[in-house]
């Protein structure tokens, strides 16, 4: 196989159905993990103040899920604008913000 066609059945595996049901590793809440990953954060800056926290954490948040709502959505736009209560030219501004776009 070459690196092509490597990346090409990487995508296919990544937005199968099989992926989106795979089993979960922890049956946390989001939320909880949101929690956990905070804390975990505060505690490695040792004393430090973080800056921009709250732009960090919705790029933490909001990158995962536009890239997963794309896949889930095989890259339809208007489907995942739908699902994700955007307009659609909202959300392809989101996805240039983030590097996501095609």
């Amino acid at each position: 196989m070459t690196m092509h066609s490597n990346t090409a059945e990487k995508l296919r595996e990544e937005n199968s159905p099989a992926a989106f049901n795979a089993p979960r590793d922890n049956s946390r809440p989001l939320r909880e993990c949101a929690e956990i990953a905070l804390r975990n954060y505060f505690k490695d800056l040792n004393g430090e103040l973080p800056g921009n926290l709250y732009t960090l954490v919705l790029a933490e948040i909001v990158q995962p899920l536009l890239k997963t709502i794309m896949q889930y959505t095989r890259g339809n736009q208007s489907k995942a604008a739908e699902i994700l209560g955007l307009n659609r030219s909202t959300l392809r501004k989101k996805l240039r913000l983030y590097g996501l776009h095609d």
